[in-house]
This record gives C-alpha cells, structure tokens and sequence, in this order.
C-alpha cells in the first residue's frame, strides 16, 4: 500500500517554526498532526492533514539519554486530540538540515512501542510518525495495531506554491 500525506503549507510552516523553539531541557520539540484518510486508489491512502498540536512544555520528561522524550500526558492529549476528530495521529518532530531525513535508530525503535497504542484511541484510522528536514520529510505508517509500518510514499504541501517532496521509491 503506498500513502502519501497532504499538508498545507501554511500549516507546514506552523509546524517547523514551533519544532525549531528551544526547550529547557529536551534538545528537540515534538508535536503531533491529526489527518482524515482517504482510500485514493487499490493500491494507495491519501491522508489529509488537517490540524497540529504541539507537545506543551510541562509534558517533555528529563533523560540524558534521548535527544526528547515526553510523558504519558503527552501521549493521553495526543490521544485525545486524534479521537475527538476520529482522526490518524502522526506523531513529528524535526532533525532540521536540508534533504529528505532519515529517522535515527532511537526513533524507529520507539515509534515502534508507540505508534500501535494508538489504535487503542482510534482503532480504524492508519498512525504513524514523521521527521522534518527544512524542506523536506520522511514518514512510517501503520495500518493496524500489529503492522511493521511503511514508509510514506510521497509528500504534497498544499497551496501557491504546491510542491512535492520527501517521495520514496
């Protein structure tokens, strides 16, 4: 199944400005977009993004460990954010640079605990998770509790100017 994620660029914007603020401990800001699905064809999902919240100040957990880590409050208002709107939750944050990102081996280890808890909130919708560079993105989708993931075929930023960016093959 290939996805690909439609964000308008203004809210694209919002996103990358709010993951570039500073925090007083966490060397990262993370955020979390809730989006419609749509079947766009056999063979592939569009997801439509329609709002984003970010991750409040008092829910980010000190750990010398990780670059951020975030709290089990974090975690139940994402939940809540996606199930109000019945929507698929992509948990993102930013690793800045230019070009199409990679996620670190912490990132895919992690997504893989959290993304299928998810379903437990909106059991029908696909989740998943993103990195941003400044002009690009790199995604994995889940469509159930007990996938692998995959990753996003293709991102579109909607709006003057459209573009295309972040396509695997």
């Amino acid at each position: 199944m290939k996805a690909r994620i439609k964000i308008p660029n203004g809210m694209l914007d919002v996103v990358r400005r709010d993951l570039h603020r500073s925090h007083e401990f966490a060397h990262e800001r993370v955020g979390f977009i809730a989006a419609g699905v749509a079947q766009a064809g056999p063979d592939l999902l569009l997801l439509l993004a329609r709002d984003y919240e970010p991750v409040a100040d008092e829910d980010y957990v000190p750990d010398r460990t990780v670059g951020v880590k975030i709290g089990s409050d974090a975690m139940r208002k994402a939940a809540q954010f996606a199930y109000r709107a019945c929507s698929a939750l992509l948990h993102v944050h930013t690793h800045g640079g230019r070009g199409r990102p990679d996620f670190s081996g912490v990132d895919l280890k992690s997504g893989r605990e959290f993304v299928p808890a998810f379903f437990h909130s909106v059991p029908r919708m696909p989740h998943g998770m993103l990195v941003l560079s400044n002009d690009s993105a790199t995604g994995m989708l889940w469509l159930g509790p007990e996938d692998t993931g995959s990753y996003v075929t293709e991102f579109v930023g909607v709006g003057a100017p459209f573009s295309r960016f972040g396509a695997r093959p």
